[in-house]
C-alpha cells in the first residue's frame, strides 16, 4: 500500500551541449553539423513510504534527539515520537502531561471534522426575500471565505464564492431593494472565547465568529495576519447592500421557507480542512468546530462545540481525559492537551493500511500540513534552522505567548514515515525556540536508525 507520501525518484542521465563562438553569434552556418545527441534516458520508479522502509529503533531515535531535545532555550519541554506503521512509541517525554497546546489543537478540530462532516459538502451563503416589500435577509450558513474581490482576483481563500456574484443574483430576482438584514441565528452564544486576549479582535488574528462574513473579517482580503472587523456579519451585509445600491442595513430574520433570491457556496469541507491547517485559520478552525457541533445536534457556540470535538474524538478511541478544550483554534491559554493526543491522532491518519474507516477519513489531514520551507505556516522556516528537514517535514505550528509547538510527519533516510509531537513551555525568543522545535523535526530527518 502506498503511505501518507510519495517519494518520486528520476535517475537523468545528463547529455553535453558545446558550443563555438561561431556557431552562436556568426549568422553564417557552420560547415558541418554534428548530429544531435540521442534524447537522454529517463527513468521512473515510485516508493511508498511507510511500512517498507527499515524500522527506526527507539535507541536509535534517543541518540539522535539527544541534542537537539537538549537544547535549554526549549525547556520545559514535552513531547513523542511514534512509527504509525507498528505504533511503537520511539521517543518519549513527559508526552501525557497536559499542556498549553497554542493552534496545534486544530489537528484535533480537523480530525472531528473529517471524522464527522461529509467531505464533499459545502457551507451555503443565502439571500432570501424579507417579510417587508423591498426588504432582502443575507442568511448565514457559516462560510467566512465569502470574497469581497471579484472573481477571480484570489485572496487568502482558494477558490471563495463572491459577494458579487450573490449580489447578481439578488438584482436578478428581487426586484427593487430598499433594505437589507442579516440572519446570524446559525450561531449562539459570545462571538469570542474564554482566554483570548483583548488584542486578538479585532486585531490580525481572528474576527468575532458569526456564520457569515467576508474574508475572515479581514481588511485585506489578499493578507493573512491583519486587523478584522469587530462586526463581521453587519459589515458583510452592507456589502451586499451597496452592490444593491441601498443604505439600509439591519439585523432581521429570515422568514422560514422565505424565497431564496441568491445562493452562492464554499468549497467542500476537505478544502476549507486544508485551508485553515495551511495558514493556521483561527476563523475556519471556530467555524468548523462549530458545524461538528450542528451535525451533532449540541448547541452551535463555544462551550457546544468544544464538546462536539470531544465526542467526536473520544467515540473514535482517542483519549482527552487529561484535555481541556473550549476552543477550536488554539488562541486560548485554557486549552490543555498532551502531545501524546496530538501524536495519536496523526498517527491513526498516518497509518500505512488505509482499510480502517478512520484512517481513510482521517488521511487528508497529513495533506494538510504545511511543508517545511515550502508551504503555509512553514514557508519561512528550515532556513537557518533544521534547514535538513526542508521538504521532509510536514507539521502544524503553534505559537502563543512562552509556548510554542510543533506536531507532524517526517520521512526519514531510510523512507520511514515517523509521527512526531513536540511541545514547548519556554519563554524565550519566539524565533529561537521555533528553530530549536525545527531541530528536533529535521534531527528524524537524519535517521537511519
Amino acid at each position: 500500500m502506498v503511505a501518507a507520501a510519495v517519494l518520486l525518484v528520476i535517475a537523468l542521465a545528463g547529455a553535453a551541449v558545446v558550443g563555438t563562438q561561431r556557431g552562436w553569434f556568426d549568422a553564417t552556418p557552420a560547415a558541418t553539423t554534428a548530429a544531435p545527441l540521442p534524447p537522454a534516458p529517463v527513468s521512473l520508479a515510485m516508493k511508498g513510504v511507510g511500512a517498507d522502509g527499515t524500522p527506526p529503533t527507539p535507541a536509535g531515535v534517543r541518540a539522535v534527539l539527544a541534542g537537539p531535545a537538549g537544547n535549554g532555550l526549549l525547556a520545559p519541554l514535552t513531547g513523542v515520537v511514534v512509527d504509525p506503521a507498528t505504533g511503537t512509541a520511539l521517543w518519549n517525554q513527559g508526552e501525557t502531561a497536559a499542556q498549553t497546546p497554542a493552534s496545534t489543537i486544530k489537528i484535533l478540530t480537523a480530525a472531528a471534522a473529517l471524522l464527522t462532516l461529509d467531505h464533499t459538502s459545502q457551507l451555503s451563503t443565502k439571500v432570501v426575500r424579507g417579510a417587508q416589500p423591498g426588504t432582502v435577509v443575507l442568511v448565514g450558513g457559516g462560510d467566512p471565505t465569502l470574497s469581497s474581490l471579484p472573481a477571480g482576483q484570489p485572496t487568502v481563500y482558494p477558490g471563495a464564492a463572491t459577494i458579487d456574484d450573490l449580489a447578481a443574483q439578488v438584482r436578478a430576482s428581487a426586484g427593487q431593494v430598499t433594505q437589507v438584514q442579516y440572519d446570524v441565528s446559525r450561531y449562539v452564544g459570545p462571538g469570542t472565547a474564554p482566554g483570548w486576549h483583548p488584542d486578538d479582535v479585532p486585531g490580525g488574528y481572528v474576527a468575532p465568529i458569526e456564520p457569515v462574513m467576508l474574508d475572515g473579517g479581514r481588511e485585506d482580503p489578499t493578507k493573512d495576519e491583519v486587523r478584522r472587523t469587530s462586526t463581521p456579519a453587519a459589515a458583510a451585509a452592507q456589502a451586499l447592500a451597496q452592490r444593491l445600491g441601498v443604505t439600509a442595513v439591519a439585523a432581521g430574520a429570515a422568514a422560514p421557507g422565505a424565497q431564496v433570491l441568491g445562493e452562492v457556496k464554499s468549497v467542500p469541507v476537505d478544502q476549507l480542512v486544508e485551508n485553515l491547517m495551511q495558514i493556521s485559520d483561527n476563523v475556519l478552525a471556530e467555524v468548523m468546530a462549530r458545524e461538528v457541533a450542528k451535525a451533532r445536534g449540541l448547541e452551535p457556540s463555544f462551550a457546544g462545540a468544544a464538546q462536539a470535538v470531544r465526542d467526536v474524538l473520544t467515540e473514535h478511541g482517542f483519549d482527552l481525559s487529561t484535555s481541556t478544550i473550549v476552543d477550536g483554534s488554539g488562541l486560548s491559554p485554557n486549552d490543555k492537551v498532551p502531545a501524546k493526543l496530538l501524536a495519536d491522532v496523526l498517527v491513526a491518519a498516518a497509518k500505512p493500511d488505509a482499510s480502517d474507516p478512520k484512517t481513510a477519513k482521517l488521511r487528508p489531514l497529513l495533506t494538510a500540513l504545511p511543508v517545511a520551507g515550502g508551504s503555509g505556516t512553514l514557508a519561512s522556516r528550515y532556513e537557518q534552522w533544521g534547514a535538513g528537514g526542508r521538504g521532509w517535514v510536514r507539521a502544524k505550528t503553534g505559537t502563543l505567548t512562552a509556548v510554542n509547538t510543533l506536531a507532524g510527519v517526517v520521512v526519514d533516510t531510510d523512507g520511514r514515515l515517523l509521527v512526531f509531537a513536540f511541545m514547548s513551555g519556554n519563554a524565550g525568543s519566539t524565533a529561537e525556540v521555533r528553530g530549536a522545535l525545527d531541530e528536533m523535526a529535521a534531527a528524524l530527518r537524519s535517521c537511519g536508525c
